[in-house]
């Protein structure tokens, strides 16, 4: 694919950062920043979607702002909540000197807002990337309180009104489609979807990540690790995974993918005891 020169600038950016983008994956993250649209990236688990958000950040020097979702998230962890303990304290300090009327404007203003992901997003006093990782952990209901974010860099709390964005944050949303996102989500953010590296590509991520490890090593790992994935395991195995793996075999010397030495290891590679037993054949 022919980059844009500024999309090849950024693929470089995230090279530096350790982030080993292809070109599809370099080409929307780069369309994202052009064009202030949240980016939804999708694929199996392990792939590097988080680690895509990571290594913009630091490619573009913003602050990472990272939201962790998970069934029965809502918006008072998500948002914004009210520092209730203080509010109950002013109710007794202020008791008879204020008037009923008086009192929402008091108790409910800027000194009492407890900020949380979304809005320190918003908030920041410089660009940030918002991370909004495995969103489809969280309930359905939830993307409803991510639409005005996603669509207008805002969020309206009630008794505040509207909050728009300083800076529009870079918007990662992270899925490794245990369920479907919504079209109203979908229609808001450019998508990509990301799956296993190639050979090459995990070559190269193994020797910038695992320094010192011999080419032999690398490339038998690789080509392993690709015949793994095209198995039906309970669970295959992540690039972090095998990079795990790496080096541990680097750290007890090991060259090559010698099989005595790789059985004792395998459990830094596959986590299910089924999945190393029908690994554990392909080790010549």
């Amino acid at each position: 694919m022919n980059l844009p020169s500024e999309a090849r600038t950024l693929a470089s950016a995230l090279e530096q950062a350790g982030y080993f983008a292809g070109d599809e994956a370099t080409l929307a993250l780069y369309l994202a920043t052009k064009l202030d649209r949240p980016l939804l990236v999708e694929g199996p688990a392990g792939v590097g979607k988080t680690e895509l958000a990571r290594a913009a950040s630091t490619a573009l020097s913003r602050e990472l702002v990272r939201l962790q979702c998970y069934e029965g998230l809502d918006e008072t962890k998500a948002i914004y909540e009210w520092d209730y303990a203080k509010q109950m304290l002013l109710v007794q300090l202020l008791r008879d000197k204020i008037s009923v009327e008086e009192a929402p404007d008091v108790f409910f203003s800027e000194k009492f807002l407890i900020a949380r992901p979304l809005l320190k997003a918003l908030r920041s006093e410089a660009p940030v990337v918002l991370l909004i990782d495995e969103v489809d952990r969280a309930d359905p209901e939830f993307e409803a309180l991510l639409l005005e974010i996603l669509a207008d860099n805002q969020v309206t709390i009630p008794e505040l009104g509207t909050i728009r964005a300083k800076h529009p944050p870079l918007v990662v949303l992270t899925t490794n489609a245990t369920r479907d996102m919504t079209d109203a989500l979908r229609r808001r953010c450019l998508h990509v979807f990301l799956d296993y590296p190639t050979p090459s590509r995990e070559l190269a991520i193994l020797e910038a990540k695992v320094p010192g490890i011999a080419r032999d090593l690398a490339t038998q790992l690789t080509h392993f690790a690709e015949k793994l994935r095209g198995m039906d395991l309970r669970k295959p195995p992540s690039i972090s995974e095998s990079i795990d793996w790496a080096r541990a075999l680097v750290t007890l010397g090991a060259t090559s993918l010698d099989k005595t030495l790789a059985q004792a290891t395998l459990g830094a590679f596959l986590k299910h005891e089924e999945d190393r037993d029908r690994a554990a054949p392909l080790l010549t």
